[in-house]
């Protein structure tokens, strides 16, 4: 008995000297918010004031210091993060997640993200400010890198660390630049769909842009092959990405004479994949050549949103098309060539190898047409017959981001803010602006281009016929825009622009549901205040649901219908289309569209194919134009024999499944069935995916408020399991009010730091949740007043 108790005593002994060697050593990874510390490569003391909410405010005797000093503070809190983004654009994410990782690897080996990096960089000014600058910040980056601690995630996957380099920064925002592009993930799908059915059920999914009806106002003048594996490759690749993709967004702009003010109103949300540590870092920085307080990605130099006191910027996606697939067709007696209009021609062919932790390396061999690489056998289980490649603009122009982003966040006026945005090729975004002399503006980036005449870019293309690749560029001043427009507000919801010079530019718009909502509430008021912003950009109101409610209730057979479907049915009729946490309404329209869905679309698509629509912009954009169609094509379900399904019996059948469903998972008391309790957000770390570390990396769950395409656009596939599983929303809300722009307002999802052991990694969740804000500071008095003090000496 003795020898129990004292193998049971050494035991809790080993266990507790082993939790105290693990909390000193995470412990030791805090990031240092006051002292001194010595750093080389800047010339005088720069004071760091950490505020209440972990934002750096730095003060530096000259810009190359303060970007120095950015490098390092930023890498103390998100250098996990750094390492986990530059990998994806090269493919090196096998070398830390093993075969896991491969497929997303050899997906963007293919794309030659990494070699046109090189071509960009080398092309570089030495001698110019952004240049400059950006080397400044990734000297700070690599001296922490070097002296600083180290982060668990490096410890745990075995990273070795390696100096951060320019090409990182390129990758980096080569990697942001594809998840905005839509291509990928719906072009094959709808190749499939149009050669299996017609172009008139196309037709009917608004295919042709024709749905597109609340347009942002301007003032500037045969195939028998199945596709649908690639869109379910790229779309199951950007789905489990370690890092968010970007998805969509709002941004609105009031000028003077909508302001209470008098001066420029502001708001900004750009809607991101949700992920723990979130996309963005805060920072301020102060030096005698500029003032900015900005947004960063992890390892990028300059903010992609920033203000300072005389103007600010934001963006969303434009949601333009810059990526198309091809059909391409090989040679039947040299299969290393492929037919041109002109003949055949050589495939060019790059030879790269991918490192696997605890694997062997893959050997990949890519060949490339002239429009791009050839998907097949990258792609997973995407095998066609000939050869597919894919184009994209941003591998095809010239790449001048570094320049752009610098200008972004450098302009001295809107003509040269303009100028900046002129540079990027791709990806397309709506760029916000305003400033102090009340300018107010929306300017789209990208290279844009028209297609010859019946040419539609949302299916597979036909590489051969020298017609389908034929694009005739568009001068940068034909890209859509409003400069200080007559009625008083810009604004942008991934809604298409209207045409300029009678062409729309062929896209993958977001249906209009946010786009009407933003222009009737603007249009309702005439003086707007930074109050009625931050009421705004939290709204959950949706009048397109309620309107497809309606419409998709009057039809329902209602001799058909038990007490409890006949509850459920009221309430949704007595819907004013909020979403928030204890509204009922939204769970059962929710429910009853992915039955609507399913029982509409799956039997012609199949089940492969219907998920994979369930994941498009098309889904979202037909739903409303359907529920006023009486005799779609859709309606009829192709797998019975001898029967003709109509509006009625398909809206009744799904409707009565949908109230089963709710029923067996929330109750018989239709009152119960709160919002709250199936539309929650947890707020996922790479490693806390595996349940061990889950509690200590993740952040939430937390009941949301918001659904998909209203304001606050909190986004998840329809579905019919018990929960939705929230994976994007906003990545932050931004209000800037030039009338008071040192309480300019925002808010970050978890925090501002990406280390847990860090009091700022999860302190603005429940702000956020709960539409709260906090100042955006940059009153020197008033930042040092609540804030910890950084000295670092030269």
């Amino acid at each position: 008995m003795k020898l129990i108790k004292k193998g049971t005593l050494i035991v809790v002994a080993l266990v507790v000297v082993l939790a105290i060697a693990l909390y000193a050593y995470l412990y030791s990874t805090k990031p240092t918010y006051e002292g001194v510390l010595s750093i080389k490569n800047i010339s005088k003391e720069t004071e760091v004031y950490f505020d209440d909410y972990g934002v750096p405010h730095i003060y530096a005797s000259n810009e190359k210091d303060a970007l120095t000093v950015l490098g390092y503070v930023h890498a103390q809190e998100r250098l996990w993060q750094m390492e986990l983004l530059r990998r994806i654009a090269p493919g090196k994410l096998s070398e830390i997640f093993g075969v896991k990782a491969l497929d997303n690897d050899k997906l963007f080996v293919a794309l030659g993200i990494d070699e046109n990096s090189e071509q960009a960089i080398a092309k570089l000014d030495k001698n110019s400010k952004s240049y400059q600058l950006a080397t400044a910040y990734l000297d700070g980056v690599n001296q922490y890198m070097e002296n600083g601690a180290t982060p668990i995630e490096f410890t745990l996957l075995g990273i070795e660390k390696k100096p951060f380099t320019l090409k990182d920064v390129y990758n980096t925002m080569g990697y942001m630049a594809f998840s905005f592009a839509c291509a990928q993930r719906t072009d094959p799908l709808m190749t499939d769909l149009r050669n299996k059915l017609g172009a008139d059920y196309m037709k009917e999914l608004g295919v042709d842009l024709s749905y597109n009806l609340t347009k942002i106002n301007s003032n500037n003048n045969e195939i028998t092959q199945t596709y649908v594996e690639a869109s379910k490759a790229v779309a199951d690749l950007l789905d489990s990405s370690p890092f968010p993709p970007f998805i969509g967004s709002n941004s609105w702009v009031v000028g003077p004479n909508k302001s209470a003010s008098g001066k420029v109103l502001f708001a900004n949300d750009p809607h991101i994949t949700y992920s723990q540590p979130g996309t963005w870092y805060e920072a301020h920085i102060h030096s005698p050549e500029q003032e900015i307080y900005g947004y960063y990605l992890a390892g990028v130099p300059f903010p992609l949103l920033g203000h300072n006191r005389q103007y600010a910027y934001g963006i969303t996606m434009f949601e333009n098309d810059d990526a198309d697939f091809y059909q391409e067709e090989s040679n039947p007696t040299n299969a290393n060539q492929y037919k041109t209009k002109e003949g055949f021609k050589d495939y060019t062919v790059r030879q790269k190898e991918i490192k696997v932790k605890d694997s062997t390396s893959v050997a990949l061999t890519i060949k490339e047409t002239q429009h791009g690489a050839v998907m097949n056998g990258i792609l997973k289980d995407f095998n066609p017959k000939q050869p597919v490649s894919f184009w994209w603009i941003y591998t095809h122009g010239e790449n001048k981001i570094l320049d752009a982003v610098y200008t972004l966040s450098h302009a001295k006026s809107l003509d040269e803010f303009r100028k900046g945005v002129s540079y990027i090729v791709a990806p397309g975004l709506n760029i916000m602006y305003g400033d102090a002399q009340n300018n107010f503006a929306w300017q789209t980036s990208g290279k844009l281009y028209k297609m010859a005449n019946g040419v539609n870019p949302n299916y597979i293309l036909n590489g051969t016929n020298g017609v389908d690749d034929q694009l005739q560029y568009v001068d940068f001043d034909k890209n859509p825009r409003a400069i200080n427009p007559s009625w008083n507000y810009v604004y942008s919801a991934n809604n298409m622009a209207h045409e300029i010079d009678g062409y729309g530019y062929p896209g993958y718009y977001l249906p209009e549901d946010r786009a009407k909502r933003i222009v009737t509430l603007l249009e309702s008021k005439q003086k707007w205040s930074k109050a009625d912003f931050q009421k705004m950009i939290y709204d959950d109101t949706s009048i397109v649901s309620v309107q497809v409610a309606q419409n998709f209730s009057k039809w329902l057979d209602a001799t058909q219908l038990n007490a409890t479907e006949k509850e459920a049915l009221a309430v949704l009729k007595n819907w004013k289309g909020s979403n928030s946490t204890q509204d009922v309404a939204p769970t059962i329209y929710n429910k009853w569209m992915y039955f609507y869905l399913k029982a509409t679309f799956q039997d012609e698509m199949g089940e492969l194919g219907f998920k994979q629509f369930l994941k498009t912009h098309v889904m979202k954009q037909c739903i409303d134009n359907q529920s006023r169609i009486a005799n779609s094509l859709w309606w009829d379900n192709v797998n019975t024999k001898n029967v003709k399904e109509n509006r009625s019996a398909i809206l009744t059948q799904s409707f009565k499944e949908t109230i089963v469903n709710l029923t067996g998972q929330l109750g018989n008391t239709v009152t119960e069935w709160k919002w709250g309790k199936v539309h929650q957000v947890e707020y996922k770390h790479p490693i806390g995916s595996l349940a061990l570390f889950r509690p200590f990396f993740n952040v939430g769950m937390f009941e949301a408020p918001g659904s998909n395409e209203v304001i606050n656009n909190v986004m998840y596939y329809f579905t019919d399991a018990d929960h939705y599983d929230i994976s994007a929303g906003p990545s932050t809300r931004r209000i800037i009010d030039f009338s008071d722009i040192e309480n300019s307002m925002s808010i970050l999802p978890t925090g501002q730091s990406g280390n847990p052991m860090s009091k700022h990694y999860n302190d603005q969740a429940q702000m956020y949740i709960d539409g709260k804000f906090r100042k955006m500071k940059m009153n020197r008095k008033e930042i040092e007043a609540a804030s910890t003090k950084l000295i670092f000496k030269p």
